[in-house]
């Protein structure tokens, strides 16, 4: 008796922590735990009720399904209750699991349909003669909350259905939000000093129970079905597998990645699939779902108090821990970005030994307030480098120490500063900081800057291991004995890269300005400074203002070219460049050949071209002041159309813009081309 008088005392906690946490998930969208943690307190109370069922209770959680309904929204009662389903966290799981079924209906083998475990929020869609009338959350299952004016803003919820649609119909499935929309909410969210999400769950629920629809609106939500609730005027179909391929044929939205197997082993064998493809899904799960294919033998099998006998949601192995952060470390990428990174006291999280954690950027580590030797819950996905999701401010000690994020660059000793709209600190170092150097050579290299043919990263790679080169400028004091010793490189070889480099000594000032690896400023943007400024001299000393009166140049650039030139060890590079050799003609107008035809005309390539590639086309408009699109607009001036050209020629045809053949584009530009370039 005092066994169970200590087993009713900790059901009782159990119960009370378990309808808090519901209630921080399902309403206030808000979670303090992780699901994994979530689900080892709702198994521990299933264990010890079934051990005690005399303490098994009607209002337990084990007998509800979830949350209660917001009073902010209007409550929906389900015809048919939306319920949840019981988990399984291993083989022998599943392996009981079919056993039960096999057992239950008396014979040797299941057929299962297999789906993913959406990481969503549960909607129940109500369609009367094949028109939405209403949309519900699923509440505790019993009731739920009236949604529908945030749901018709979603595009993937059709308002009509397509073809022969019953009478009424109930569609279940999860609406959610896709992983690379995911983090472009929590950009722009943090970008306008608003609280990101925790994860993309958390995302679509807080987006979809809004208050205005408009906000719903703006979000990239999506609806993903997996079966339905009452359905009246359709006959019953006979496989759950068909029951999708029928709402899939309605215009409803399912998953491709569904499949039917056999027994137990194929159960198995499904879940490995999906846990080996899981990262490379564009939307989150956190299981599978299985499913007695033959829906007669679904009803058969029934329901328990809070979940289906029939289904069975495998889930997969916690991909969140709690640990201690050590220290905090910066780490400087190949772009300058400057990240903080966590050390952390080494635990596993998936299968996998965890000691490291980024926090992304500095306005991150602050919103989430983590200081050295804050406990945190870390997550993993995949391959992906773990984060720390949020601090454990009940655990936080009062020896923690706050970090000081630096102010030069770890790496060179450059000033370290925030591009402007941009939450992300980067190196100003450029041309000197070694974190950058390899990235910064290779482009230097590259054909449309300096064109240093041969000079590839594994060579850019080697030079560096050798200490021959620290900046782009050492390239231009290479020897040939320091050439010579790289590996696999000979007599022959070594003179055609210095060769090369020689060669790329005659150059243009836009070709140099490219060349430098300005953040934000690519090859257009490197023609109009070259082109406004003329000189190097000048552009380097432009102020900000200056920088401004740049056609197309913005205030990100501005601040991009500003900081580059303001940093004296970029400058100290350029000088060397100069001193190496490298020339460039300076102030005297950059389209001597300009035509009136083609100078600041728009132009846009379409189709094959059969003397010239593309690259080459676009090339020579440029040099002649033109400008080259991808997309036909109504301000296009020109549409040079090859063989097999597209829809581009119907929209410029439709809009009057002029079409040009090959050959007259290159009568226009006044070159004869032969052979492709």
């Amino acid at each position: 008796m005092q066994q169970g008088s200590a087993a009713g005392r900790r059901i009782q906690e159990l119960r009370e922590l378990i309808r808090y946490h519901d209630h921080r998930y399902y309403v206030l969208d808000d979670p303090e735990i992780s699901d994994p943690a979530y689900d080892g307190l709702f198994s521990e109370l299933q264990e010890l009720e079934s051990q005690y069922p005399e303490l098994t209770t009607p209002d337990s959680p084990t007998q509800r399904v979830g949350g209660t309904p917001s009073p902010e929204f209007a409550s929906v009662t389900h015809r048919m209750p939306m319920l949840s389903l019981n988990n399984g966290f291993s083989s022998v799981d599943v392996q009981s699991f079919d056993r039960r079924v096999c057992d239950a209906l008396r014979v040797s083998v299941v057929d299962y349909s297999v789906e993913p475990k959406f990481d969503g929020l549960a909607i129940n869609l109500r369609y009367e003669a094949g028109i939405f009338v209403q949309g519900a959350t699923r509440g505790d299952g019993s009731e739920g909350e009236d949604v529908s004016r945030n749901l018709r803003t979603l595009r993937s919820v059709p308002l009509r259905l397509r073809g022969q649609a019953p009478s009424s119909l109930e569609v279940r499935g999860e609406v959610l939000m896709y992983k690379q929309d995911f983090l472009e909410l929590n950009r722009r969210q943090i970008v306008n000093g608003e609280r990101s999400f925790a994860n993309p769950r958390n995302a679509a629920a807080g987006s979809l129970r809004q208050l205005n629809p408009l906000i719903t609106a703006a979000r990239p939500l999506r609806f993903m079905a997996y079966g339905v609730g009452e359905v009246a005027g359709a006959e019953l179909l006979p496989t759950h597998a068909e029951l999708l391929d029928w709402l899939k044929a309605l215009g409803i939205p399912v998953t491709a990645q569904r499949q039917v197997v056999s027994g137990a082993t194929g159960l198995l064998l499904a879940y490995k699939r999906f846990e080996a493809e899981r990262n490379s899904l564009p939307y989150e799960i956190d299981g599978v779902v299985y499913k007695v294919n033959r829906i007669d033998w679904q009803e058969r099998l029934g329901f328990i108090a809070r979940a289906p006998r029939f289904a069975l949601a495998h889930k997969f192995p916690a991909e969140e821990a709690i640990t201690e952060v050590l220290g905090i470390d910066i780490q400087v990428g190949r772009t300058g970005a400057i990240t903080p990174v966590a050390r952390l006291r080494p635990v596993t999280v998936g299968g996998v030994t965890v000691t490291n954690a980024t926090l992304h950027n500095e306005e991150e580590m602050r919103r989430k307030d983590i200081h050295i030797g804050d406990f945190v819950t870390v997550r993993r996905a995949g391959d992906v480098i773990p984060e720390v999701v949020q601090v454990l401010l009940d655990k936080r000690r009062s020896d923690v120490r706050p970090y000081i994020f630096p102010t030069v660059c770890p790496e060179c000793g450059s000033d370290v500063a925030k591009p402007v709209g941009e939450s992300i600190a980067r190196c100003s170092g450029g041309l000197i900081c070694p974190a950058q150097l390899r990235q910064s050579l290779v482009h230097f290299a590259s054909r449309r800057a300096m064109n240093i043919d041969g000079l590839g990263e594994k060579i850019v790679d080697q030079l560096i291991g050798a200490g021959a080169v620290g900046t782009p400028a050492d390239l231009y004091y290479l020897k040939h004995s320091e050439i010579s010793a790289l590996q696999r490189f000979g007599e022959k070889s070594a003179e055609n890269l210095l060769y090369s480099i020689n060669a790329s000594k005659r150059t243009t000032l836009p070709r140099l300005i490219f060349a430098l690896g300005i953040r934000n400023v690519g090859e257009s943007t490197a023609r109009d400074i070259a082109r406004h400024f003329g000189t190097l001299d000048d552009i380097m000393n432009a102020t900000v203002e200056q920088l401004l009166e740049v056609k197309d140049v913005g205030p990100v650039v501005a601040a991009s070219v500003s900081q580059f030139f303001g940093e004296h060890r970029n400058r100290e590079v350029l000088e060397r460049i100069r001193a190496g050799g490298v020339v460039w003609e300076e102030g005297a107008p950059l389209l001597p050949h300009g035509d009136p035809l083609v100078t600041g005309k728009t132009f846009v390539l379409t189709g094959s071209l059969q003397s010239l590639s593309r690259n080459a086309a676009r090339h020579m408009i440029e040099e002649l002041g033109g400008v080259v699109t991808g997309s036909v607009s109504a301000r296009s001036d020109y549409l040079v159309a090859g063989s097999a050209a597209g829809s581009k020629l119907d929209k410029a045809q439709a809009l009057g813009i002029r079409v040009l053949t090959e050959s007259e584009l290159l009568a226009m530009l006044g070159r004869q081309v032969e052979g492709k370039k």
